[in-house]
């Protein structure tokens, strides 16, 4: 089994959720006492929101690319950065480190593509939503065409992510607002499907709040790596 080497702690809930998931799918796929072979670099999510707040995306490129190169130095065989928005940076990590990264928006696109999903709709911070290195990897790498909420849709999402989701509040009445958001966006737009573009997003709604397909990427992005690890 290779090592995956982890950055999370973007928010620290997410990445337990996928620590979580390694070890199970580890133990699921190999039986007895197997887990995962991990090694973890965790920020302290304030400094890196302050950062995307600010708009200083390179200095947050800096300490990704510290971070990666730690994780290598620590033995890491692959890359898994937890969490969607980050990868806005995958590019500058890609060319620092010598070991692959597992992206995150490539798992997500095998996940849709082996089912008849034409209109996707992202949920995610209003930076993945709203920039182009996400939804342009998916449209340019693998041909989707991703929608996302108006404006105010997409503030709703951003801040129920930040200022509840990543603290660990989970509040029934932002779980309704959410699913209102996709109700709304499925009026006027043709949407068959449901990304979950952010790593917190699953805490809130699950695939059963929904009558079309749900992509969770945390989940996608778990098993990709795990698969890679084993490969």
């Amino acid at each position: 089994m290779k090592t995956i080497g982890l950055i999370g702690g973007m928010s620290w809930e997410s990445t337990a959720i996928y620590y979580q998931l390694l070890n199970r799918l580890a133990r699921e796929q190999l039986g007895g006492l197997h887990s995962a072979k991990l090694v973890m670099w965790s920020f302290d999510f304030a400094e890196i929101e302050a950062h995307q707040a600010q708009g200083n995306w390179a200095e947050a490129t800096a300490m990704m690319i510290d971070a990666a190169r730690a994780v290598e130095q620590a033995g890491a065989e692959c890359l898994v950065i937890c969490t969607n928005t980050m990868h806005k940076m995958a590019p500058e990590i890609i060319a620092a480190v010598g070991i692959p990264l597992i992206h995150i928006a490539d798992a997500t696109a095998a996940a849709i593509k082996r089912q008849p999903v034409v209109r996707p709709l992202l949920l995610a911070t209003r930076y993945t939503m709203e920039q182009d290195f996400y939804k342009g990897r998916l449209a340019a790498h693998h041909d989707l065409n991703v929608a996302v909420p108006d404006d105010e849709g997409r503030t709703l999402v951003h801040d129920v992510i930040y200022e509840e989701l990543c603290q660990g509040i989970i509040l029934p009445q932002s779980k309704q607002r959410l699913l209102d958001v996709v109700t709304q966006t499925r009026e006027h737009d043709d949407v068959d499907a449901v990304i979950f573009g952010c790593t917190e997003v699953g805490l809130l709604v699950s695939g059963e709040d929904f009558d079309i397909p749900v992509f969770d990427t945390t989940s996608l992005h778990a098993q990709a790596a795990l698969d890679y690890a084993l490969s």
